[in-house]
């Protein structure tokens, strides 16, 4: 995979947390791949638990956004980075914003056998 691709890719990979459609988050992974929500979690293993836990807890329409690029290519590992921001109810004011770490690696056909997620929540401005 690329950096051209991996964009793409990032791009689907939105758009599918967005949309919480299984068919559009299956399409993102292998059918064994692992996805590690944290550096310190244990895997969900398999595109079909990955959707699960997807949508297991999704987030709202418009409650958020998130933008990732390509950072780095070395060989069949892929990173990207990016950040998430989480609204108030009203759908404008932020409540939390976080910088995201991606580490991917890609099967042939282009899907994701493995995803490690990193984040850290931006401080809160100090008051006053």
């Amino acid at each position: 995979m690329d950096r051209n691709h991996f964009a793409v890719w990032l791009d689907a990979y939105v758009e599918a947390w967005r949309s919480n459609d299984s068919t559009a988050i299956a399409r993102l992974f292998s059918e064994r791949a692992r996805y590690f929500y944290g550096p310190y979690a244990e895997p969900v293993v398999g595109r079909d638990a990955i959707v699960a836990s997807w949508l297991a807890n999704p987030d709202e329409p418009g409650g958020w956004q998130a933008e990732y690029a390509p950072l780095a290519i070395d060989g069949d590992v892929l990173i990207a980075t990016g950040e998430s921001i989480y609204f108030e109810p009203d759908g404008k004011t932020e409540r939390t914003r976080y910088s995201n770490i991606f580490v991917c690696r890609f099967d042939a056909d282009g899907r994701c056998r493995e995803f490690r997620e990193w984040f850290m929540e931006q401080p809160k401005p100090a008051a006053g």
